[in-house]
C-alpha cells in the first residue's frame, strides 16, 4: 500500500481509532480541524487499511487504544495523544504533559477508554468522509 506525501513532503503520520466510537469520531474531526498542514492520515481499526496496517502489530489490534504510526514507531494511549496534539495548531502546549508519568497518564485514558461508549455513545458503522475529507481516510 502507497501512502501518499502530505503537502510539507513529510510522510503522514497514521492514526488508527475505534471506527465505531462516538468520541474518537469527535477526536478525528478535531485533529482534522487543527492541522492545517494535514500532517495526518486516518484509519479506522475495523477498516480493511487498518487491520492491514496493523498486521505487524497484531499485540496493537485492539479497540480500547488509539494507536499512531509515526516514523515507523508505533505509540498507544497517552503518549499517542501527546504526540498528535504537539503536531496541532494551539495545542503544542500539550507535549509538556509528558513529563507527568505515564504510569498515570496511561490510567485516566483507560478509565476513558473503558467508559467512552457509555459517556459518548457508540455508532452503528464507521465514519464516511466527506468528499474533501476523504484522502485522509485510509479505506
Amino acid at each position: 500500500m502507497c501512502l501518499l506525501k502530505s503537502d510539507t513532503n513529510v510522510m503522514p503520520a497514521i492514526i488508527f481509532f475505534d471506527g465505531v466510537c462516538t468520541l474518537c469520531d469527535f477526536a478525528v474531526t478535531f485533529v482534522i480541524d487543527h492541522d492545517p498542514a494535514r500532517r495526518f492520515r486516518f484509519a479506522a481499526l475495523q477498516s480493511t487499511a487498518g487491520q492491514a496496517l496493523m498486521a505487524n502489530h497484531p499485540d496493537l489490534l485492539r479497540q480500547d487504544t488509539i494507536v499512531l504510526l509515526e516514523a515507523g514507531q508505533v505509540y498507544t494511549r497517552s503518549d499517542a495523544a501527546l504526540r498528535i496534539a504537539r503536531h496541532l495548531r494551539g495545542w503544542q502546549w500539550a507535549w509538556a504533559l509528558r513529563v507527568i508519568p505515564r504510569t498515570l497518564r496511561d490510567g485516566v485514558y483507560k478509565l476513558v477508554a473503558r467508559n467512552r461508549y457509555g459517556w459518548f455513545g457508540k455508532r452503528d458503522s464507521c465514519r464516511i468522509p466527506t468528499p474533501e475529507l476523504k484522502s485522509l481516510f485510509l479505506a
